[in-house]
């Protein structure tokens, strides 16, 4: 048996060896078309979006009809001012759901599962987490990021067999990748999976913000298997039973929002997994967890929709009611701005969450940057809803709803709501992070034709063979980009309708812009080449364009279908024209800020305050923090405290 990594530490490794794991976990070829990749390569494929694409009849029967079921259950059964109170989800609510079928929403039918599409499930976790934002992340990451999605994926046909069943009826999963010193460095990872020499392997580590991790029945646990004979080893994913011996949930972690989260620490300690509760080979980890969170990123912005629909119900009832010198607050351009913010927002927000989810079911155009695209914009934009409505409401914002009911007013959770959703830019990959992501995503055909030039590993002859192939490459690109249908003002007529806006001139926008965008990504990368990677705030704003445009093309896009298919064509008409107004606005200071920025003198900034230079500055304070390293120990062993773990009763 091969001895486990010293204490289980994180393995040191270098900044390059880190990236080497990130990238070996990538899916490295396109095989299928892609929106978002062709906007950032400068061209503008309206064709794979246009006519948005729909659900079958049957799939929007089955989802409309749960929709209502699920309705029925928030408003009878779900009590949210209690779950924020008592920072849980009562037993009978969660039973409650599993006995309509909520857990199983996205596992097929012949498992138990209700089948829902991809666009229904979305649905169903914007409403369920208008009710609770705590029971949506529940039902989320049971089946997003849970064991049910990559098994779907991964899985052998005697695993889906074994839990599928389960999972869609009974059984709560989580999903164990991060670590008390490990978060987005995957390569670092110190949990490992040892073969026992007798069809097994034993989990020894620590695992942190484990969400559902406190009530979960299974797990997903992510895991380095040393490298031996017979075992190929590297990070491998593994279904664990949550009551099997030698699991403790040390902890059952609290925060600022999500109070009824149930999120904790687990430590494994000498537990024996059956081989074939593996996923997948050895070394394939990485790659699941990143292929199960294409279409998983999705529910996080859906969630984000149903908060923007709340935000405009209560900015729409309080500002029609509230009045200040003399009229109605929302007659006042300061707070009407607001208001205007948040309805185009959350059109446009619905509009890329449907458009991707409906992408994804049809499973003809690879959506990893569209999903990721969702996920950034739907939790930034989101956070500045409900920071806008918080304004809106003025000092009643800042006031908890108990307490306003208890002075006699109507009990609006809006701060509440702002610390829920403070989360979302944060987990399921940072908003830094998914910049990153995005950006390798994006300049991915160009890493291909000419990455050998500027990786300082590869030999004169990689790098001359390099050169001939991004010369042919960009001969035949760059020319592309100097000219296209934006220029032309007939172009995209029909999305200007008699009687209704002209979205025509912004899709003309999105056009003009994206070869811009292309073009400004070549002259980065000629300027910077092997540099670029460290060019993190140039990536970032260069991301933030790009899902502008990507926001633009979706809302428009929606425009044109409520017009030909629901007669609300007018209203969407101008909602994403007021919407694409304000994006163009914020895309063109991002322009500006691509080349004209403080990064140099920021970076300096920082080595100054990491030496010490500015500790003057922090002079005439006390810090309230307690005691305590900054990160906790994860030496392994047996369990020294409570097992918090819970059964659902």
């Amino acid at each position: 048996m091969t001895a486990p990594l010293e204490k289980n530490r994180p393995p040191k490794v270098t900044e390059r060896e880190a990236r080497q794991v990130a990238e070996a976990a990538r899916e490295q070829d396109w095989r299928k078309p892609s929106f978002a990749k062709e906007l950032f390569l400068g061209r503008f494929r309206l064709d794979l979006i246009h006519p948005h694409p729909l659900p079958a009849g049957e799939d929007v029967r089955r989802g409309e009809e749960f929709l209502s079921r699920l309705r029925d259950f928030c408003e009878t059964r779900i009590d949210g001012a209690l779950i924020e109170r008592e920072a849980r989800i009562p037993d009978e609510v969660i039973n409650g759901l599993k006995e309509l079928g909520a857990l199983g929403m996205k596992i097929d039918i012949k498992y138990g599962g209700l089948g829902l599409t991809q666009v229904y499930y979305n649905k169903a976790l914007a409403l369920v987490g208008s009710a609770s934002p705590a029971i949506g992340a529940l039902l989320s990451a049971h089946q997003s990021i849970g064991v049910p999605q990559p098994l779907k994926i991964f899985g052998t046909q005697e695993q889906k067999d074994a839990f599928l069943p389960r999972l869609a009826r009974s059984d709560i999963s989580a999903f164990l990748l991060t670590e008390p010193d490990v978060g987005s460095d995957p390569a670092r990872l110190a949990t490992t999976a040892v073969p026992d020499g007798d069809d097994g392997y034993i989990l020894d580590g620590v695992k942190l913000w484990t969400t559902n991790g406190v009530v979960a029945d299974l797990l997903v646990v992510m895991a380095r298997v040393p490298k031996s004979e017979g075992h190929k080893g590297g990070i491998t994913a593994f279904v664990v039973e949550a009551d099997s011996p030698g699991i403790t949930v040390e902890h059952r972690n609290a925060f600022m929002g999500l109070r009824g989260l149930e999120n904790g620490v687990t430590r494994f300690h000498r537990v024996r997994v059956p081989a074939a509760h593996r996923i997948g080979p050895e070394g394939a980890g990485l790659k699941i967890a990143l292929t199960t969170l294409n279409t998983g990123r999705l529910s996080l912005p859906a969630m984000c929709v149903g908060a923007g629909k709340w935000c405009l119900k209560i900015a729409r009832e309080w500002s029609a009611a509230r009045e200040q010198w003399g009229k109605p607050v929302a007659r006042h351009e300061a707070v009407g701005a607001k208001i205007s913010f948040i309805a185009a927002t959350t059109f446009a927000l619905e509009a890329v969450v449907d458009l991707s989810s409906q992408m994804a079911d049809e499973d003809r155009n690879d959506i990893r940057i569209e999903a990721a695209l969702a996920k950034l914009y739907g939790s930034e934009m989101g956070w500045l809803m409900a920071d806008e409505l918080v304004q809106i409401r003025g000092g009643r914002g800042f006031e908890t709803a108990d307490s306003l009911a208890a002075r006699g007013e109507r009990a609006v959770p809006a701060e509440q709501l702002l610390r829920d959703l403070r989360i979302n830019r944060i987990f399921e990959g940072s908003t830094e992070i998914m910049h990153l992501l995005i950006a390798r995503e994006a300049v991915d055909a160009h890493l291909k034709v000419a990455g050998d030039l500027i990786d300082p590993d590869k030999s004169l002859g990689d790098k001359a063979r390099a050169g001939a192939q991004a010369g042919a490459f960009y001969a035949r690109w760059l020319p592309k980009l100097v000219a296209g249908p934006g220029q032309l003002p007939n172009t995209y007529r029909e999305f200007h309708p008699p009687g209704h806006h002209d979205l025509s001139v912004h899709l003309r926008y999105v056009e003009r812009a994206s070869r811009r965008l292309a073009r400004a990504m070549f002259l980065a990368m000629a300027r910077w080449q092997g540099r670029m990677e460290t060019k993190q705030a140039f990536l970032g704003r260069f991301v933030d364009i790009g899902a502008e445009l990507f926001a633009m093309s979706a809302a428009c896009v929606r425009a044109e279908l409520l017009r030909t298919g629901e007669g609300r064509g007018r209203e969407a008409y101008q909602l994403a024209d007021v919407f694409c107004r304000q994006a163009r606005i914020r895309a063109e200071e991002l322009f500006t800020r691509l080349w004209s920025n403080t990064d140099d003198i920021d970076r300096r900034v920082v080595d100054g305050v990491l030496s010490g230079t500015y500790t003057w500055l922090e002079e005439g304070v006390v810090d309230p923090s307690g005691e305590g390293p900054w990160i906790a120990d994860a030496t392994p062993g047996p369990s020294e405290g409570e097992d918090v773990h819970r059964r659902i009763r």
